[in-house]
C-alpha cells in the first residue's frame, strides 16, 4: 500500500474529523455528537466549556499528528503502526488535557470552581 495513501485514511480522516468537531461543534448536550463523560453531561456549562476545549486541542494535535505521518511517509515507505500510534496519541493528549482542564475548574457535581 502507498505510505501516502494509508497516512491519509488514518491520519487525515483524523484532522478532518477535527476540523468539522471545530467549525460545527455541539450546541446543546446530545446522546451523538460531542465531547462525553460523565461529568460533562452534568449540566450546560461543563458541556460548553468541555467541547470548546477539546476542539482547539484536537484541532492542534491532528494537525501536528497529521503533519508528522506525512513527513514519516516521505522518509520511510515502510509504514505499518506508526501512523496508527501516533494517531492514538494525538487523541489520548487530547482527552487527557481537557479532562485536566475540567478537573482544575469544576468539581466532582459540575459547579465551577473560583
Amino acid at each position: 500500500m502507498n505510505p501516502y495513501y494509508y497516512v491519509l485514511s488514518v491520519n487525515g480522516f483524523l484532522f478532518l474529523f477535527s476540523i468539522i468537531f471545530y467549525f460545527f461543534p455541539p450546541k446543546k448536550i446530545n446522546p451523538i455528537y460531542g465531547y462525553r463523560t460523565n461529568k460533562t453531561i452534568k449540566n450546560n456549562t461543563i458541556w460548553q466549556f468541555a467541547n470548546s476545549f477539546f476542539t482547539k486541542q484536537f484541532l492542534i494535535y491532528s494537525s501536528i499528528s497529521f503533519v508528522a505521518t506525512l513527513v514519516l511517509a516521505s522518509i520511510s515507505k515502510n509504514l505499518s503502526w506508526q501512523p496508527m500510534a501516533i494517531m492514538l496519541l494525538s487523541l489520548a493528549v487530547s482527552v487527557i488535557k481537557t479532562e485536566q482542564e475540567i478537573s482544575k475548574n469544576f468539581d466532582d457535581d459540575g459547579n465551577k470552581l473560583k
